[in-house]
């Protein structure tokens, strides 16, 4: 703070003798040519007015020469204005006489012009005759040479004047020329004297800091610089030696870093490395431990799954953990590193179990060294966090095997469950289809005999779909092969309107149908069941009163079929799951709607062979919209 108010003044005091200096050269300087100008300007003209004077005095002692030699009156012209104008200059001369000398001369050539006029020409002029009187003459000329003799005096007088100004405004423009070299020269002084104080207390502690931060840049962490200069340099360079201690210190800590992540990355990449025996992983996983840390002896228990479990030691010959000891550690926080009581220099991460494996456990015996630094704390509790993490993934890819073999076990059986019953079932159902039917044929049954054989064919039909839906389900995704065909969605579109058209009619549904151009290649059977289904359902939950839509459409290179009806909607919960084999809304168990949650998958399975997709958009109350979107063909028949 110092230092910043003793630079402001001295700039301010530069400042403001850098500005006295150019004002006074501009306002003095200026001022003194004025005066000096005014001064010459009136000299100059009294000069010109005491020449005048003689010149006017002149022309009237012509005039009247020439009087005298001629007796011709126009030369008194020059007589009468040259004596005007004489007097004129003499009164205008004595009015701005600079001083009492000059105007005392001045006094005395007037008095010559009085003596002359008066005692030559005035007489001569009013008599208006030629005088010839030579002693006249001569008197004449005696008094104009005693005018010439006083004009001569006024003008030595005036150019005295004019020097003596010359020098004195000399004399005063040295004085002040001196003022300002004096002035110069301390502002010369004072630029030397910051520069000198800019140079001691800035530039010399700001080239310490300079070859600091290039020795810091260098390499050389212990570099510091000598504090020196004010306080706030020094201020400045005790805040630069703390930063360079302070990197220094960091660079020291990430070197650390480093080295423990480097040692990460090895157990980690050892983790990765799937081996067949699990003991030799452990065994080289503790070698690398102990070489890492210095330890003495490295301990590991861990499972993979139930009945394998592992215990590891490096060295080989390292003595047996005491049951005591095991059981402290196991019984700590897991992935927390801390000191085992009773074991100077130990220090152990408790690894994690469950149901089917006992909990493990990491301990690093390094008596030689009992105080482990916060870095090693964070290292060997990271290292036992990440063992303990590879542990668990074993245990789960364990698990998951187990499980999907299991999956697979009964997907195969599920497979054979729904061949032996699709089986089992269409053989009786043929036989009560068609003894109905023949029942149904011959005639002879009561009205309620009739109506229980029509409640059998109507059930035993509905059972031979579901039969035909759980083969169609379970066909493993065949693909549409040499079968696939070009196939016109608009007429088959319309057809599925008309075929359904009568049975919307009789549940009093109004039915739409908007339909472009567009084909695609596929299964035509397949497509057209998947799209009476959709249909069907959208019938089936709308009410009465409510509205089916059906809309094709081709959008870009695809062709869209949109199914859209005001039916009660799906649950927003249930819409995840809709296309899942089995599953029902649950609204529509709620109202009691038949179906067996299989014609949606059907749709689905469909769909996706022909290279489409099929969505759905809901919401409850107010109907559902089902789009089927499919590859269209490049070109489509007028």
């Amino acid at each position: 703070m110092k230092l910043r108010r003793r630079v402001a003044a001295g700039f301010a005091v530069l400042c403001l003798l850098f500005l006295a200096l150019v004002t006074l050269q501009l306002v003095v300087g200026d001022r003194l040519q004025t005066q000096h100008a005014d001064r010459m300007a009136r000299i100059d003209w009294m000069a010109d007015s005491n020449r005048s004077i003689l010149q006017f005095m002149t022309d009237a002692e012509t005039g009247v020469r020439g009087f005298q030699l001629t007796g011709d009156i126009d030369y008194l012209r020059p007589y009468d204005t040259g004596r005007a104008g004489a007097f004129v200059e003499l009164t205008r001369l004595i009015a701005r006489a600079p001083d009492a000398g000059i105007e005392k001369l001045v006094g005395d050539e007037r008095v010559a012009v009085d003596r002359w006029l008066y005692g030559y020409a005035i007489p001569i002029v009013n008599a208006g005759v030629v005088d010839t009187d030579a002693a006249r003459a001569a008197h004449g000329k005696a008094l104009f040479d005693q005018l010439r003799t006083a004009n001569g005096a006024a003008a030595r007088a005036i150019a005295a004047e004019r020097d003596a100004t010359v020098a004195t405004d000399r004399r005063t423009i040295g004085q002040v020329q001196l003022l300002f070299a004096g002035l110069a020269v301390l502002v010369l002084v004072t630029g030397l004297a910051m520069a000198y104080v800019h140079q001691r207390h800035l530039l010399q502690p700001v080239e310490y800091i300079r070859q600091t931060l290039r020795r810091l840049a260098d390499g050389d962490l212990g570099a510091r610089a000598e504090q020196t200069g004010p306080a706030e340099m020094r201020a400045v360079i005790g805040t630069l030696n703390d930063l360079a201690a302070e990197i220094q210190r960091l660079l020291t800590a990430e070197q650390a870093r480093a080295d423990t992540g480097e040692v990460r990355q090895r157990i980690a990449a050892e983790l990765r490395t799937e081996r067949e025996d699990p003991t030799e992983n452990g065994r080289r996983l503790a070698r690398m431990l102990g070489a890492a840390l210095g330890a003495e002896a490295v301990y590991g228990q861990y499972a993979v799954g139930r009945g394998a479990a592992f215990s590891v030691s490096w060295p080989e010959n390292a003595p047996a953990l005491a049951p005591d000891v095991v059981r402290r550690v196991r019984a700590g926080q897991p992935g927390k590193a801390r000191d085992v009581a009773g074991l100077p220099g130990a220090l152990a991460v408790a690894m994690t179990g469950d149901d089917d494996c006992a909990a493990g456990l990491l301990l690093i015996n390094r008596p030689a060294r009992p105080d482990w630094t916060d870095d090693e704390r964070a290292l060997v509790a990271g290292l036992g966090r990440d063992i303990d993490h590879a542990i668990r993934q074993q245990r789960l890819a364990l698990r998951q095997s187990r499980l999907i073999s299991e999956l697979r076990v009964l997907d195969e059986q599920k497979d054979v469950f729904v061949s032996t019953v699709t089986h089992e079932l269409r053989t009786p159902l043929t036989s009560i289809l068609g003894y109905s039917e023949m029942l149904s044929d011959g005639g002879g049954l009561t009205p309620m005999q009739e109506r229980g054989l029509a409640a059998i064919l109507r059930n035993a039909h509905r059972l031979q779909a579901t039969v035909a839906d759980l083969l169609l389900l379970d066909r493993n995704n065949e693909r549409i092969g040499a079968e696939a065909v070009p196939v016109d969605l608009a007429v088959m579109v319309t057809g599925v309107h008309d075929e359904l058209a009568a049975a919307a009619r009789s549940k009093n549904v109004d039915t739409t149908l908007e339909v472009g151009a567009a084909r695609v290649r596929g299964d035509s059977v397949q497509l057209e069941r998947a799209l009476r289904k959709l249909t069907d359902n959208a019938i089936k939950f709308t009410p009465p009163g409510g509205r089916v839509e059906l809309c094709l459409s081709a959008e870009g290179p695809n062709a869209v079929i949109s199914i859209t009806d005001t039916g009660m909607g799906i649950p927003a919960d249930d819409l995840p799951g809709v296309f899942t084999p089995f599953h029902r809304a649950t609204n529509a168990m709620d109202e009691a709607v038949q179906g067996t949650g299989l014609g949606l998958a059907i749709v689905r399975n469909i769909i996706a062979e022909h290279g489409g997709t099929v969505s759905v958009r809901s919401a409850l109350g107010q109907g559902s919209t089902f789009t089927i979107v499919l590859p269209a063909l490049a070109t489509v028949a007028a």
